[in-house]
Parts: C-alpha cells; sequence; structure tokens
C-alpha cells in the first residue's frame, strides 16, 4: 500500500550556499537520496525548520527583511537558571548554544520564498510527483532566537518545561506594541488572543512565500505544559477537576481564533509526548473537541521521544490514543532519523541502526466502525539533515528496506488483544459532572506501564466503534481478546464486550469495579469493601517470569492519586493476585471463563512528580504492578513469559499484527541476554527462519535487539527440542513457496496459509526439496476461535510445507 504522503524535514543549515545553484545541488541530493522510498508514495512534501516560527510572528510583509534562523547547536534561548561557570553543565547545549559552523549565511524571507520554488521545481523534476513545502511552528526556545517571543512578548511564555516563562502557551493573551506587522501593520492591540496573531501572521507569510501547509510543534495547541505529566489542572500532587471547563473554553479560542485568522491553511500537528487521557487529566485537552470543530486537522503521530528515554509504552499507547478516534481517514507514522539541532542522529546513535522504533510502531493498526484495520497514510522523517547541516546517504539507505518490510507486511486484520479505547468517555469523565479526573488519568499510565512490562498491544478500537462493528461484523473480532477498561453498567460499550463474551470471545479487563454493573461483579464473583491505600504484602498465582538471581519484589505500593482510588474488591471466585495486610486482603486480578480482570495499580514513585514522567519503583523491591495484565493474559491462553537475570533489568517488548492470514512478530529487547517464551491458543509459535526450544508448552526465543519476524506454523509437542522453521526454494514449477519445518516429535502443527492458496498446500514428510516422491502428510482445514488454518498431527521430524 503506497504512503500517500512522505514528508521531508529539512532545516536551511544545507543550504549555507544559498545561491540557486547551491539550493538546486541540494534539493537534487536531498530527493535523489530518498528515491527508492518516494518510489511508493503519492505525494512527497518538505517540512521546513526554517527558525522556530518567529519568523512567521516577526514578519512584516517584507521580503527584503532578514530574519533569524535555526543556525545553532543547542538551545538558542537557554532559561534555566545561571550556574557557577566553572560547573561542567556550565558548557552544556542547553546552556551554551553554538553555531553549526562559523559563516552561516544571512537569510531575507525573499531568499527563503526562491528555496520553497526551487524546492517544489526540482521534487517535481526528481521524483515526478507533487510536491508540497511546510512551514513550521514551535512554542519553546530551542531553535532559534527569538526577540519576539523572549524579549517583546514575555507573557505569552506561561509554560516553565525549559526553565521558567520558556514555552508559549497557546491560550495566551498578547500585550500591545507598536511594532509593525504583516497582519497588523499598527501594532498589536492589547489583550489580542495569541491564536488570531499567529493565525493572521501565518495567512500572510504562507501566501506570501508559497509555503503549503502548518505544523504545530512540540505539543503547540494541546495544553500549558505539553512535555509533561503535570500541568493546569493538575499538579502532580492533586486535581484541579473544578478548572477543567475553564481551561477546555482556553484552549478552543486558540483554535477557533486561528482558523477564523487562516481558515484554508492545511494543518499538520506534533501533539503531545503523551496520550489523550493523559493530557486531559494534566491539561484539561479537549482533543475531542478539537478533532470534531477544526477544519483540515490531521492528527499527531508517534511521539520522537522513544528514541530518548526509551519509553516505548508510553509511544505506542499515546499514539493509539490520538488515533482510536481521529478527524478525517489519514495519520502518518514518524520516524526520529536525524536531530538537525543537538548533535545526534538517532539511527547512528540512539538506535545504534537497530529498526525496533520502526517494526514497534508500524505494527500498530486502529480499527474503524466497520472492523476493517486502517495504518498510518503518511510517512514523516525527522529529520533528513544532521546537526552539522549535512544529508549523509547511509540513513535512507538503512532506513528504506524496514519500512518497505513493514509496509508490505502491514496489519491487515485485528491483532490478537484489541485495545478497546474510552476515547468519548474520557472526555465524558473529565468535563462532567462529578468529574472522574483520576480515572482518566489511571488508565493511560497503567497501560503505558502494562506494555512496557511486555503486554503485546498495537491494535486500537474506540468504544464507539466497537459498539458499531459488534453490530455488524463480529466476526471480525473473533480472534481477538478485547482488553478494556472495566464498562459502566447498562452502556453500548459494556453491551458490545458482552456481545463479544457471548460469541465465544475472550475478554480482559483493567480498572475499578466501582461503576461495573452488578452481573459483572457477580460472575467474578467481587464483593467491595472499604478501599484501602498503601503497602500490602502480593501474592500472584501463575504467569511468572522467570528470573535467574532473584525474584521480583513481592511489596504492590497502591497510590490512589495514580490509580484512580483506593482498593475495594476483597473477595474474587478464581483470584489470580491478591493483595494482603494485617489480614486484610483486596483482589487485585482475577479470571473466569474466557474473561479476566486486573484491578490497576500504577506502580511509580509518588514523590517523583516534578520530572517529564512518572517514574517507576524499584522493581527488585516493588512487584512491577502493570504486569498483572500479562498475567492474566496467560489465563486467557496467550502465554508471554520473560526469562531474565534481575528485576531491574529491562523487560523485552513485543508486538504481534496479522497480515495475510500470518502473524508478524516485532520486538526490542533492551537486554539483550533476556529470553521470551511465547504461546498462543493455537500453540507454540515458531517464527520463519528461527529455531526454538519447546518449554512448558511455550518457544523460546533468545532475540537480538531489535527483530521482526513471520510466523505461519504452530506447534504443539511434549518433547523439547529444538524445532525450526525456514524458508526453502521451489525447485519445482509447480511450487511457488516453501516453509520447512524441522525437529518434530509426535506434534500437532497449525499452518495459516496465505489467503487464496489453502487448496494447494502439500505437506510432505522428511525429504528435502523438490519433495518427489516424498510421503505425503493429511491436513485438516479448519475455520474456528483461532482463526483459519491447516492442522496436522502426530508429525515427527521434517515437514516441508509446500504451496
Amino acid at each position: 500500500m503506497n504512503f500517500r504522503n512522505v514528508s521531508l524535514e529539512l532545516s536551511l543549515k544545507p543550504f549555507w550556499d544559498p545561491s540557486p545553484a547551491g539550493m538546486e545541488a541540494v534539493a537534487r541530493h536531498l530527493f535523489g537520496q530518498w528515491s527508492a522510498l518516494l518510489k511508493g508514495a503519492e505525494q512527497v512534501s518538505v517540512m521546513m525548520w526554517t527558525s522556530d516560527g518567529s519568523e512567521i510572528l516577526d514578519y512584516r510583509g517584507s521580503l527584503d527583511d532578514t530574519f533569524e534562523w535555526a543556525k545553532w547547536v543547542g538551545v538558542a534561548n537557554p532559561h534555566y537558571p545561571p550556574i557557577d561557570p566553572n560547573h561542567p553543565e556550565a558548557d552544556s547545549f542547553h546552556r551554551k548554544p553554538r553555531l553549526y559552523r562559523p559563516d552561516p549565511p544571512a537569510y531575507t524571507y525573499g531568499m527563503l520564498k526562491q528555496l520553497v520554488a526551487i524546492l517544489k521545481r526540482i521534487g517535481r523534476q526528481v521524483t515526478g510527483l507533487p510536491v508540497r513545502v511546510g512551514t513550521t511552528f514551535d512554542p519553546g526556545p530551542e531553535f532559534s532566537v527569538s526577540t519576539f517571543k523572549y524579549q517583546r512578548h514575555p507573557e505569552i511564555c506561561m509554560g516553565n518545561t525549559m526553565g521558567k516563562g520558556s514555552m508559549v502557551c497557546c491560550y495566551a493573551e498578547l500585550h500591545a506594541d507598536q511594532e509593525v506587522y504583516a497582519g497588523y501593520p499598527n501594532g498589536i492591540p492589547e489583550g489580542t488572543p495569541f491564536g488570531e496573531f499567529l493565525g493572521r501572521q501565518t495567512r500572510h507569510f504562507a501566501a506570501d512565500l508559497d509555503f503549503d501547509f502548518l505544523w504545530l510543534s512540540n505539543g503547540f495547541g494541546f495544553g500549558l505544559e505539553t512535555w509533561g505529566l503535570r500541568g493546569a489542572v493538575f499538579d502532580g500532587k492533586e486535581f484541579s477537576a473544578d478548572r477543567c471547563e475553564e481551561v477546555r473554553r482556553k484552549s478552543m479560542v486558540f483554535w477557533e481564533s486561528f482558523r477564523r485568522e487562516c481558515p484554508l491553511l492545511p494543518l499538520e500537528t506534533r501533539g503531545t509526548n503523551l496520550s489523550t487521557g493523559m493530557d486531559l487529566a494534566s491539561d484539561a485537552v479537549p482533543l475531542r473537541e478539537i478533532y470534531d470543530s477544526v477544519p483540515d486537522l490531521r492528527p499527531p503521530p508517534n511521539s520522537p521521544w522513544a528514541a530518548l528515554n526509551g519509553d516505548f509504552g508510553l509511544e505506542l499507547v499515546g499514539w493509539m490514543s490520538h488515533v482510536a478516534e481521529m478527524p478525517g481517514d489519514r495519520f502518518p507514522f514518524r520516524f526520529y532519523s536525524h536531530d538537525p539541532w543537538f548533535l545526534n542522529s538517532p539511527w547512528l546513535d540512539r538506535y545504534q541502526r537497530e529498526a525496533h522504533d520502526i517494526f514497534l510502531p508500524l505494527t500498530v493498526g486502529r480499527l474503524d466502525q466497520t472492523g476493517t484495520v486502517r495504518i498510518p497514510t503518511d510517512l514523516n522523517f525527522l529529520s533528513a539533515d544532521d546537526s552539522h547541516g549535512e544529508l549523509p546517504d547511509q540513513v535512507p539507505n538503512e532506513v528504506t528496506p524496514h519500512i518497505l518490510w513493514m509496509r508490505d507486511h502491514a496489519p491487515d486484520q485485528p491483532g490478537p488483544i484489541v485495545w478497546v479505547y474510552p476515547f468519548d468517555e474520557y472526555h465524558a469523565w473529565t468535563f462532567g459532572t462529578p468529574s472522574r479526573i483520576e480515572e482518566v488519568f489511571f488508565g493511560d499510565w497503567f497501560m503505558r506501564g502494562a506494555v512496557n512490562q511486555g503486554l503485546p498491544l498495537n491494535t486500537v478500537v474506540s468504544t464507539g466503534n466497537l459498539a458499531s462493528v459488534m453490530a455488524t461484523a463480529p466476526e471480525r473480532l473473533a480472534e481477538s481478546i478485547l482488553l478494556s477498561p472495566v464498562p459502566d453498567a447498562g452502556t453500548a460499550w459494556e453491551k458490545a464486550l458482552l456481545a463479544h463474551w457471548e460469541r465465544g470471545g475472550r475478554v480482559l479487563l483493567y480498572g475499578p469495579l466501582d461503576h461495573a454493573s452488578p452481573e459483572l461483579a457477580a460472575y467474578l464473583g467481587c464483593t467491595m469493601a472499604e478501599p484501602l491505600e498503601g503497602e500490602f504484602q502480593l501474592t500472584v498465582n501463575g504467569g511468572a517470569d522467570i528470573l535467574e538471581q532473584a525474584a521480583y519484589g513481592s511489596v504492590l505500593s497502591h497510590t490512589p492519586l495514580f490509580s484512580a482510588g483506593g482498593l475495594r474488591e476483597a473477595t474474587a471466585n478464581q483470584p489470580l493476585a491478591v493483595a494482603t495486610r494485617d489480614g486484610v486482603q483486596r483482589v487485585v486480578a482475577a479470571t473466569g471463563e474466557r474473561v479476566a480482570w486486573v484491578r490497576g495499580t500504577v506502580a511509580c514513585d509518588p514523590n517523583r512528580t516534578s520530572g517529564h514522567l512518572l517514574m517507576p519503583l524499584d522493581p527488585a523491591q516493588f512487584y512491577p504492578a502493570e504486569m498483572l495484565v500479562r498475567v492474566a493474559l496467560h489465563s486467557l491462553g496467550f502465554e508471554l513469559a520473560i526469562e531474565k537475570m534481575r528485576p531491574r533489568l529491562t523487560t523485552p517488548m513485543v508486538c504481534v499484527s496479522r497480515h495475510d492470514n500470518g502473524f508478524i512478530f516485532a520486538g526490542y529487547s533492551a537486554d539483550t541476554t533476556a529470553a521470551i517464551q511465547l504461546r498462543l491458543p493455537q500453540g507454540a509459535p515458531v517464527l520463519d527462519n528461527t529455531e526454538t526450544r519447546i518449554v512448558d508448552g511455550r518457544s523460546r526465543h533468545t532475540p537480538p535487539k531489535s527483530w521482526v519476524a513471520e510466523c505461519r506454523v504452530f506447534v504443539e509437542q511434549a518433547d523439547p527440542g529444538p524445532v525450526g522453521c525456514r524458508t526453502r526454494h521451489s525447485g519445482h514449477p509447480s511450487v511457488r513457496e516453501r516453509l520447512e519445518v524441522n525437529g518434530l516429535a509426535d506434534a500437532t502443527v497449525r499452518f495459516y496459509p496465505k489467503a487464496g492458496t489453502a487448496e494447494k498446500v502439500v505437506m510432505s514428510l522428511n525429504m528435502g526439496v523438490p519433495c518427489l516422491g516424498a510421503p505425503r502428510v493429511t491436513w485438516t482445514e479448519k475455520r474456528d476461535a483461532w482463526g483459519h488454518y491447516l492442522e496436522a498431527t502426530a508429525v515427527s521430524g521434517l515437514l516441508m510445507i509446500s504451496w
């Protein structure tokens, strides 16, 4: 499937020779080095990181004016308090920016207009594609010197993410000034909404210089503190639910006033580093209303911050929460290839040329109202140039094959686990009365932790779309476990989950049972008692990881501020995990027939809320409570156990998607001494072109740092193997493809054929290619809760599967 658009993000640094010939040479290099990827695109865009958006704010309407541009390495407007000049930190890029070269050219608006025209002309010549060029606005101090933000109008800098008064807030108001601006030739009137000013200036700037779209960077438009867990309605210690409506109105004033002044220019957004629920609970960001009311708006891509902090759970959860519901039918994937500001090129150094931040996100799919899987339509590269203004061919040469392979194997049906996301409900719980903002905060932080603790989650559906699918095409979810917060009693959401369960499907619920139906509580055997908080001894039954030198801590630390109140569930029919203190118990996980439930604790430190993110507790002392989702998953037939030496070692991440009736396993092992044991209901997966041992019915894998593999073979056998699967050549005109499975011992083999090939499949025993005269193995075609597969039993030795 083609990308509808590929955006190459680019600073002015490569254009150190601003002559027309110099600009053309850079443009040809840029488009040429990405040619293999652009062959599969419908359009190419260049997104210009010209400055930090101050070139828009300062624009007077004269193409002869010069402007400050992003010629720096480091934070161009440092905002941290002064320190001793002899302190090592005094020389850091965050306090002391440097020019990227000793002789950066001066740029005028006219030169920038000329560059835009050259990019469009050369891009069309080289690629044959339509070419757009976009401009950017960033709210922070990083990229270019800004007298507008930090000298003339510091009143708009209400956020403190990079120091006090460092970040522009979208709903700020401007004080009056007498400067000349393209949209305000007589100066800015007192109290002008910043959204109005930015919109009017952007309209003039884009029209005069021929820009085609605007990118709003680093969370701009989505709250006050767009990089962190605290914000306008959460200070790290308590929620201010009574302010949510006030903050919502302020946020919408920005979008409404911007669109009044700039009604037609397409808008693309970076969004925050967080999720829909996190942004609602910290900053009262009305994402649903923004999506519904702002014309020609694209939803945010995945955050690039996972490359910086390794928090891939937050990246995946945040992205899926932003696209569970969205405006239109397009959403982007963004890959952090270079950084043009801070002397790092993530592909080469932060990722060490490992492709996990391609493999994991490109297993993500969202389900629309028909149950059809929708995948990213657009692709962005931050950025094509590095901090030196160079365009190394190595990066596109190495990155492109990974993206093309993942695109060729993109999800086309729901994954084994589908996250049911309460997009509408989270907005209602935040802005409604009585407020349930604590539950909104808990839900996404808990899921971030669960994914970081190995939960294989990469398909999302909103509650509204789930109800539509269950009413019109419930069979599309028959093979999937629905993972959902506990639904409110009597809602369409609850009815959809119940319909899935009644059809033989499996459901895994998380969260408190306070608003659950009596029938659900009775089914689980849960009775409610007074809420408890603090530290408990935890007993977990089943689903344990295998730790070599020490066990996880046995203490459950439950902070009600993070975890939607205290623990109230006192009993269960089949408890999986129980927290006990002074002889009093609370059930924190339970299971039943094709249903499981986890109460949920965000196992993070309540005394460390001043940074960007919640910080996990030490797993050697405190049990990583988010891992209980994986324990509950075991009770539903999906087993994923981790072998590692010590609790503090990072748990490998795994995603599982579906393509052409097969399975795509992708993963990232920050610690490559760890091993993964896997079993799905259909058996132990034997990944293509790997060998595995069978351990307690699970296949054992020792993956490298980043990995992806197709899987069509599942095995059940008592013998430990090893069992292997590898691609074999055809060797015969009647055969197109072959898989060889070896090491089988009285095994049941389940093979998932590609669409339309089942009737062509031949299974042969104990003979290599071309298998002429080999004994045939009889198989049975099945279509059931495990999908469409061919099953062969009592197989020993080498099995050749040909079609």
